[in-house]
C-alpha cells in the first residue's frame, strides 16, 4: 500500500456510514432491545447474536442482488422470530425496529472529530446501501448530518454499492471530478473497497479490528482508526 504521506490530495472523500461512522452493532443491539420490551417480550442475552447473524446473512444477499430491500426489510425478522419460537408478527416487529433504529445516532470514536477537520478542506458525500428512512433520520439526529451536502442511498437510487451504476449515479450528481480526486471510506470489502476499485476509485478500508482480508481486492489504505484519514488526505487545518 502507498506511504501515508499529505501529497495524496483526494478533494472527494465519499464516506459508508454503518461501521465506518455510525456504530451500527451498537445501534442494532440497543433498537432490539427496545423493540423486545415494547412487545413485552423478555430479552436474552443471544438474541442480539442471533439477530446480527441472520441480518448479515440477507445483506450479503442482497449486496449480491439475490434479494430485494423490500424482502430483507421482513424477512430477517420472520427467520429471527422463528429461530426464537416467538409469537409477534414479523412485519409488525420490522416496522417498530425501523422506527427504533432510525432514532439511534451512535458514532464510532473520532468520527465527530475527523470530520470536522476533513469537512473544512474537502467536499464530503455519503453513500450507504441501508434503508432510506433509517439513514435520513439518523443524519437528521446526528451531529454528522450537517457535514454531508451529498447523501446517497442505495433504495433511493434503485442500484445499490458494489454496482457500478450507483457510483455512476453519484458522479452525476458531484460534477463528475477526475477518479483520481475520490476517495472511497468503508469497512465492506465486497460493497465499498469491490465497488470503488472497479470504478477506478482509491480506497480506504476501515478496519479497525484488523479483520484478515479474504478477498482477492486490495485496498489502496487500510486504517485502523478514522482519523488516519487526515494523514492520507491532507488537510488545510
Amino acid at each position: 500500500m502507498p506511504a501515508i504521506s499529505n501529497a495524496h490530495k483526494y478533494p472527494w472523500l465519499l464516506f459508508d456510514a454503518d461501521d465506518t461512522l455510525f456504530d451500527y452493532q451498537a445501534a442494532e443491539a440497543h433498537a432490539l432491545q427496545v423493540v423486545f420490551a415494547h412487545f413485552q417480550i423478555p430479552f436474552l442475552p443471544n438474541y442480539a447474536q442471533v439477530y446480527a447473524n441472520i441480518n448479515h446473512h440477507y445483506w450479503q444477499k442482497f449486496e449480491a442482488g439475490t434479494i430485494s430491500l423490500v424482502d430483507l426489510r421482513n424477512v430477517r425478522f420472520h427467520d429471527l422470530l422463528k429461530e426464537l419460537n416467538l409469537p409477534p408478527d414479523a412485519d409488525l416487529f420490522s416496522r417498530v425496529y425501523l422506527t427504533k433504529l432510525g432514532q439511534c445516532v451512535q458514532l464510532l470514536p473520532g468520527v465527530l472529530e475527523t470530520l470536522t477537520i476533513l469537512a473544512a478542506s474537502h467536499h464530503l458525500a455519503l453513500i450507504t446501501n441501508g434503508l432510506s428512512s433509517v439513514q435520513r433520520s439518523r443524519l437528521s439526529l446526528s451531529p454528522i448530518g450537517r457535514f454531508f451536502n451529498h447523501v446517497f442511498i442505495s433504495e433511493e437510487i434503485g442500484v445499490s454499492k458494489p454496482a457500478a451504476g450507483f457510483f455512476d449515479h453519484v458522479f452525476s450528481h458531484i460534477g463528475q471530478p477526475a477518479r483520481s480526486e475520490v476517495l472511497v471510506i468503508g469497512d465492506s470489502l465486497s460493497s465499498d473497497i469491490t465497488g470503488g476499485a472497479a470504478y477506478g476509485l482509491d480506497t480506504c478500508w476501515f478496519n479497525p479490528h484488523r479483520h484478515p482480508n479474504t478477498l482477492s481486492i486490495q485496498p489502496t489504505y487500510e486504517v485502523q482508526a478514522l482519523n488516519a484519514l487526515i494523514a492520507i488526505c491532507g488537510s488545510n487545518s
